[in-house]
């Protein structure tokens, strides 16, 4: 008992001693503090305002110098685009029904015999509520009895007829194909084709089918005499495709799609489409990689190659618009050739040129209209369940 009180007896003796201990005195500089620190507080919304206000300033700043740098590249008139891209506003882009459908077509160009018919033929419908795709390849053969010409040949006649007109007889004349309003045209140069590959450093295309095309025509020489070679086979080279995931540059995918003359399946319009399907899906996949998405550098390169190798009646906000349902996309893509369930191979005749021509199966096309509403609808449908509608 003794010592629990000598205890508390001192600790109380220590807590005493300890709360009469002389405060350490403060110097001028602490009590200049001191009032700071109160004028402060008593001012502290003051402060906010001022902190506030330097953010604003900051920000502003650092958009009049972005400005000038804009300017100076000729970016400021985009960043309208930038909005569309973003927030996709509907009334900036043609639609029916929650799809905006598109006719994509590659034509030859310059340097070749016949540069403006058009060998690619690929009806594309976005979904806006879902960001999906579905792509339909046409094989170029298709009779048009309108034009008394094959399909690859509309955009040809339409530029005869007026300036620009080639987009928009080649949509008019697949709308009777495929029974669906196309609210835009695209037209890809190959030889831009090829510059776009090459800017994105090639691309991956998985080969279905081993093939070797002998014939297949060399750029420049489709007039060449090969000295009096009969078969003239100084106007042709070899080429070659092995099964499997390929790694293809600019000139190698062009040859993948317009190769025609391979022995087999692999030597078929139709085969032909599939292909460039795939080559399609490997570019659009190639674009969305980190390294050329996010590079500035490779963006504007791609930009400027783009503009100069595609012909469109599509406007700067349905570009953006469609860019980000690319984004969006992810795998989401169904791709299909035109069934051949629907297509008919006449004997040659007189009354389609002599050509080598498809008709439709039934003498009209509302058998493939009714399956590709099918197809919008259900993502597959049998093709010999809608033949004889």
């Amino acid at each position: 008992m003794v010592k629990e009180k000598e205890s508390v007896s001192a600790t109380s003796n220590f807590s005493t001693q300890d709360s009469e201990a002389p405060k350490k005195a403060l110097t001028k500089k602490d009590i200049f503090i001191s009032r700071l620190k109160r004028r402060f507080l008593r001012n502290i919304w003051v402060a906010r305002l001022a902190i506030f206000s330097l953010i604003i300033l900051a920000i502003y700043l650092v958009s009049v110098f972005l400005g000038i740098i804009f300017n100076k590249i000729g970016i400021s008139k985009y960043t309208g685009i930038v909005y569309d891209f973003v927030f996709t506003p509907e009334k900036k882009i043609a639609t029916t029904a929650g799809r905006t459908d598109i006719l994509i077509m590659g034509k030859a160009g310059e340097g070749h015999t016949a540069p403006d018919l058009t060998d690619t033929i690929i009806f594309v419908s976005v979904s806006h509520v879902d960001s999906s795709v579905i792509l339909l390849s046409l094989p170029r053969d298709i009779w048009i009895p309108s034009l008394r010409a094959k399909l690859n040949s509309a955009y040809y006649w339409g530029n005869q007829k007026q300036e620009k007109g080639g987009l928009i007889l080649a949509k008019s004349s697949t709308e009777e194909i495929v029974g669906k309003p196309i609210h835009y045209g695209i037209i890809v140069d190959f030889s831009g084709f090829k510059r776009i590959i090459d800017v994105l450093g090639g691309i991956k295309v998985e080969v279905q089918t081993s093939f070797i095309d002998e014939k297949y025509p060399i750029a420049g020489r489709e007039n060449d005499e090969c000295d009096g070679d009969p078969d003239f086979k100084c106007r042709y080279e070899s080429v070659k495709f092995d099964a499997g995931v390929q790694s293809m540059d600019g000139e190698t995918a062009l040859k993948f799609v317009r190769s025609r003359n391979a022995e087999g399946d692999e030597g078929t319009d139709l085969a032909r489409s599939a292909r460039q399907q795939k080559v399609i899906a490997a570019t659009k996949d190639r674009v969305l990689k980190p390294d050329v998405f996010l590079s500035p550098k490779k963006m504007l390169t791609l930009w400027k190659v783009t503009k100069d190798s595609i012909e469109t009646d599509m406007d700067p906000s349905a570009v953006a618009i469609l860019a980000r349902r690319a984004v969006e996309n992810g795998q989401k893509t169904t791709s299909f050739v035109l069934p051949e369930e629907f297509l008919l191979k006449p004997p040659a005749s007189s009354l389609y040129d002599n050509l080598y021509v498809f008709l439709p199966r039934g003498e009209s096309w509302d058998g493939l209209h009714g399956w590709v509403d099918c197809v919008f609808e259900a993502g597959s449908c049998d093709p010999e369940e809608f033949v004889n509608l």
